[in-house]
């Protein structure tokens, strides 16, 4: 590899972290009922299977996920592995703490409680607060805020394609202390003097 290279993937690993530290989902989430919507439900008892198609929403909390179909698959612990697609699949969840939300886009999403990570696949998308990464698969770790996104140089991992395009990220600057600081008044606005042409 060669140093360009190396510096340029330094620089994206911390740009990241920066992130995704504060990506954190809601921590409540996970205890709370999950509540389906559809056009069409198709129950599979013996294998703890939910197909759910048309118009689909998924809410747990203040996660939501919207998608054209959305396979449900609950082991017996109560733990779910959600299998959605759509042009483009959507979900939404907000972040611990904060009035803030995470939002993500794909043409699949795979979510597994159990581990609460998703698996965004196709054209994939994760955006929050103004911040945007875009890829071809991004794995987000709902529960650490951690996330990986792949774009056409890299293999992700499972899969034995390489996917088409690149990564693109969008950081938005962050407000400084001093510009948020209650009550500070700016200095007054001198112009310059004037001058005169000789």
């Amino acid at each position: 590899m060669n140093p360009l290279k190396n510096n340029l993937l330094l620089l994206l690993c911390l740009m990241l972290c920066s992130y995704a530290g504060a990506s954190l989902a809601e921590r409540g989430d996970r205890d709370k009922p999950m509540q389906m919507e559809a056009d069409k439900v198709t129950v599979d008892d013996i294998n703890q299977t939910s197909t759910f198609e048309g118009n689909v929403q998924m809410h747990q909390g203040t996660m939501l996920i919207e998608a054209s179909k959305i396979v449900l698959t609950q082991d017996k612990s109560g733990n779910s592995q959600v299998n959605a697609s759509g042009q483009p699949a959507h979900f939404r969840q907000k972040r611990d703490g904060v009035n803030e939300y995470a939002e993500g886009f794909g043409e699949r999403i795979e979510y597994d409680s159990k581990i609460e990570i998703a698996n965004i696949y196709g054209q994939a998308r994760v955006k929050r607060n103004g911040d945007d990464v875009r890829g071809e698969h991004i794995i987000y770790n709902t529960k650490s805020g951690v996330f990986q996104v792949f774009g056409g140089d890299e293999k992700a991992p499972g899969t034995n394609t390489t996917p088409p395009g690149r990564v693109t990220i969008v950081i938005q600057p962050k407000e400084s202390a001093s510009s948020v600081a209650p009550n500070t008044k700016s200095p007054p606005n001198k112009q310059p003097a004037a001058h005169t042409a000789p």
